[in-house]
């Protein structure tokens, strides 16, 4: 099966562009989100985090 597979592939022109663009997009998300961590408001990043603890905000199930 697998050598099936690694025939059609190679018979792809351009086949290995998609690799490197799948690279770039992950490696751009990943960067981002770096940045929006280190960038992000200590006071928010505690609100967030005590949302789960709040018992002002439960709903009546």
């Amino acid at each position: 099966m697998l050598k099936f597979v690694k025939e059609h592939m190679q018979t792809i022109d351009g086949v290995a562009t998609y690799p490197m663009i799948s690279l770039l997009i992950f490696f751009v998300f990943f960067t981002l989100l770096f940045w929006w961590v280190i960038t992000a408001s200590k006071a928010h990043i505690r609100e967030m985090g005590e949302l789960p603890l709040d018992n002002d905000n439960q709903q009546n199930l």
